[in-house]
């Protein structure tokens, strides 16, 4: 017993006292962990049986928040798509990757764009890749393709840390599936109204002007104007799902438009295939689930009549996934070192009906709104982790955490070093997680929609208050209401937001619904609390330096010299057009599933 005391010992000791809580999780896991992360796209927090449904069967996933450690208050940073995986990816505000935009665009909506995340930004795949860890990316991307030309791959998910990618590099959008309606539906008039005001007014300056006026140079000017803006709405009116749905494997084209009624299967079939070939390394896996965005789609064997429909039946099909990922783990016996987590990008899209008025999004339980906004309903979402061995089961945390801090929690994990020649945002959830650290790292987080700074949160040492300031907030259509469904998705600038001064202040600790705004004669501390925020802001603002802007015009427009098409070494048919026969009926076959 005395020799524990010895000098050397001693010594030994106080070295492991003064670890960093950071170095002490990768000396406690004794080997490099595998790590599998799922994203679900557009689920509600209030989706999900072990956070309070009880209309949805999730077993899968409650059982493996059973089996680890379930957040109440894990935050997107930023509600929409495109920024909310660039945060994920980097650890960091996506305003400091240009992953945000100044406009009414808020996510990339077209394969043929030219912006995405800029090759100096450093992904957890990057650094896992350092590490001698296998990676892939399974399902959507959503964060770039092409710079100049199609081929060039410059945002591509190789370019980022990925060895493997099979998924698409777009995200699913309702002109994907036939007979969902368009997202340009909106577009479509006015369109319409440039054609019809281009004829006409050819006619009148053919009938009307004088030739030394021009008007025949004018009219004929103008009818090509109106012929160019028909040919455009036809192609994309008949042709966006063939341009825009693309599935890609590594570098190649191979279903073009994908067909999505089992495409969560063969998804789920390419994780387990990589996993099996990856077991003999470390990997790190990223399977980044399509479902439940609209147009909502599910194989018919989870087709039932329940209560939410088909937005019920794709959420059912995503935890069947969950479940296979995880049941594969334990056949090849790497469960036990293995960190499974589970989360989604933002919260549920509730501006979502269908062309025949059938609801198709979800819930976001107690919380204000939904994606694309700034209230609790658009940013908390589910955070689910599990490491048996190391983690603990059925713990619950509840303090601000946040999808940046997965980058330096799985540095940790991996004992890769941390990117010191750049702001980083997130933190180390593992102190929280084991339970060696009771707060939050998180004293301030900041939320933008796009590249506006919208609300503050503020979680003050040694007190349970979690502050919330909003500098703007949507005009809600029907006023009165909790969605825009006027605009789809709620927009970042006037005259679709309201200006607040002062703020509108929320105590979350008290009021998670954000019912009832805090005022100078309601909240004594209303003024020390303005104040704090407003110093934290003005510290975070000045941490920012420029960078170019991905989400310019210039970047986010359709450009067809970088339209994706059909690779040579694709499934059947090319050009415009392709299918992955082959590969698909034998994924969907190992399934025990009908493709006909």
């Amino acid at each position: 017993m005395m020799g524990l005391f010895t000098p050397p010992c001693l010594l030994l000791l106080l070295l492991l006292l003064l670890l960093p809580v950071s170095s002490a999780t990768s000396f406690w896991a004794k080997e490099k962990p595998n790590i599998v992360l799922m994203m679900v796209d557009d689920l509600g927090i209030g989706d999900l049986g072990c956070y309070g449904n009880n209309t949805i069967s999730t077993p899968h996933i409650d059982r493996l928040a059973q089996m680890g450690v379930r957040l109440t208050q894990h935050l997107a940073a930023a509600p929409l798509c495109t920024p909310s995986r660039a945060a994920f990816l980097t650890g960091r505000y996506p305003v400091r990757s240009g992953m945000v935009g100044l406009g009414r665009v808020g996510a990339y909506i077209f394969s043929a764009s030219s912006g995405g995340l800029p090759s100096n930004e450093v992904t957890f795949a990057k650094l896992a890749q350092g590490q001698g860890y296998n990676t892939a990316l399974i399902g959507k991307w959503h964060l770039g393709l092409n710079c100049e030309r199609a081929g060039d791959h410059c945002h591509h998910p190789a370019n980022h840390g990925f060895d493997l990618f099979y998924g698409t590099p777009m995200t699913h959008l309702r002109d994907c599936i036939p007979g969902h309606g368009s997202v340009f539906a909106q577009v479509w008039p006015y369109v319409r109204y440039v054609v019809a005001a281009s004829f006409w007014t050819a006619v009148l300056c053919f009938g009307c002007l004088p030739a030394p006026f021009g008007g025949r140079r004018v009219g004929l000017g103008l009818l090509l104007i109106g012929a160019a803006s028909a040919g455009l709405y036809l192609v994309f009116d008949h042709l966006i799902g063939a341009l825009n749905c693309v599935l890609m494997r590594d570098q190649q084209v191979v279903e073009k438009p994908y067909v999505s009624e089992d495409l969560t299967a063969r998804m789920t079939w390419e994780a387990v295939d990589f996993m099996e070939r990856s077991s003999g390394k470390p990997f790190l896996l990223f399977l980044s689930f399509l479902q439940v965005h609209t147009a909502l789609f599910a194989t018919p064997t989870f087709r039932e009549s329940g209560p939410h429909g088909i937005y019920g039946d794709a959420v059912r099909q995503v935890d069947w996934a969950v479940g296979f990922v995880v049941d594969t783990l334990e056949r090849l016996n790497l469960r036990g070192n293995t960190l499974v987590y589970l989360t989604s990008d933002q919260g549920a899209h509730l501006e979502e009906v269908s062309d025949q008025g059938e609801v198709h999004h979800g819930s976001n339980g107690v919380y204000k709104a939904g994606k694309s906004t700034n209230w609790e309903g658009g940013i908390r979402v589910p955070g689910i982790l599990s490491l048996p061995g190391l983690l603990p089961q059925g713990r619950v945390v509840d303090q601000p955490t946040s999808h940046m801090d997965l980058l330096p929690t799985l540095t940790a994990l991996m004992g890769a070093p941390l990117p010191y020649d750049r702001q980083l945002d997130g933190h180390d959830l593992m102190p929280l997680l084991l339970g060696r650290a009771t707060r939050s790292s998180h004293e301030f987080l900041f939320h933008y929609c796009n590249a506006h700074l919208n609300a503050v949160r503020w979680h003050p040492p040694n007190s349970d208050a979690v502050w919330k300031a909003f500098y703007f907030t949507p005009v809600f259509t029907p006023p009165g209401g909790e969605s825009c469904t006027d605009t789809l998705v709620c927009l970042c600038h006037a005259p679709y937001v309201t200006y607040h001064d002062p703020p509108l202040l929320y105590d979350l600790s008290r009021d998670p619904s954000e019912a009832t705004p805090l005022t100078p004669t309601t909240e004594p501390r209303f003024a020390v609390v303005m104040v704090t925020m407003a110093a934290a802001v003005e510290r975070h603002l000045a941490s920012l330096e420029p960078v170019d802007d991905q989400m310019a015009l210039g970047h986010v427009l359709w450009k067809p010299w970088l339209q994706p098409s059909c690779s040579a070494q694709g499934g059947s048919g090319g050009g415009l057009f392709c299918r992955e026969e082959r590969h698909r009926v034998r994924k969907a076959t190992d399934f025990g599933w009908s493709v006909d």
